[in-house]
């Protein structure tokens, strides 16, 4: 007996034979060019080389450049004008919160300023998540929270786990705090910034210990509903962290 209409659809081999979509032209186009203008190769106020040019540079139609210098405007990274062709912006102008700019900008930060201002940005709006989750948690909150520490605690001695699961632990107090936007933009730099061995450093299994003493006294506010103490607490934390892993910055 043949199967019902949907059981058909379902299993049609024609589901099987749709190509994937090829990488989009523009996206190498957007690559390269966030790349050279992030790195100094163009400048800001140089102008981005003519739409002929980079046709001819990336083998690519004056759609696809167009498209791409398009995508290169809402990144804040160039700006069109009538008349004046278009040109590279000023630093303060790109959109940092856009993952291939941070991503780029934290591969070209010699002296770590852009690292310095994230571990900055981390620890004022964690802090006052932390705040917020220890007057706004609920019992199952705290019982996650504490589960999380406790597999932290087991993997002290396994750096490469412990990392992991630190970030599932600064996640959930951020979920008990109901800041869905705070945690939404550290979660968007952190995560670009974790790409970065700078970064992230090599820790050792003393420096994870070191780590979760910050988390149990975070958690240990939390617990007691001590929202001033789980600021400060999650703010030492955060720095203490990054004082222990930041590189010496390489020479300029």
């Amino acid at each position: 007996m043949a199967g019902s209409p949907t059981e058909t659809n379902l299993q049609s081999p024609l589901l099987e034979r749709v190509p994937k979509r090829p990488r989009r032209l523009a996206s190498v186009v957007v690559t390269t060019l966030v790349d050279r203008i992030v790195s100094g190769d163009l400048p800001p106020g140089a102008p981005l080389p003519p739409e002929p040019v980079l046709c001819e540079t990336f083998d690519v139609s004056r759609t696809t450049v167009r498209e791409a210098v398009k995508v290169l405007e809402e990144k804040g990274l160039v700006r069109a004008r009538q008349g004046s062709g278009t040109s590279v912006t000023e630093e303060d102008d790109w959109n940092l919160l856009d993952p291939m700019v941070l991503s780029a900008t934290v591969r070209y930060d010699d002296e770590l300023r852009v690292l310095d201002q994230l571990v900055e940005v981390r620890r004022a709006l964690e802090s006052q998540m932390a705040a917020q989750a220890a007057l706004a948690a609920t019992d199952a909150d705290l019982r996650e929270i504490e589960a999380v520490l406790e597999r932290l605690t087991a993997q002290t001695r396994i750096p490469e786990m412990f990392v992991e699961t630190d970030v599932a632990f600064h996640d959930r107090v951020m979920t008990a705090s109901g800041n869905r936007l705070g945690r939404a933009i550290v979660r968007t730099v952190h995560a670009e910034a974790r790409t970065s061995l700078r970064y992230t450093g090599h820790p050792r299994p003393e420096d994870c210990e070191l780590s979760n003493l910050g988390h149990a006294q975070v958690y240990r506010c939390l617990l007691d509903r001590d929202a001033d103490g789980a600021a400060s607490a999650m703010s030492a934390h955060i720095l203490d962290a990054w004082r222990r892993r930041r590189p010496v910055p390489r020479p300029s």
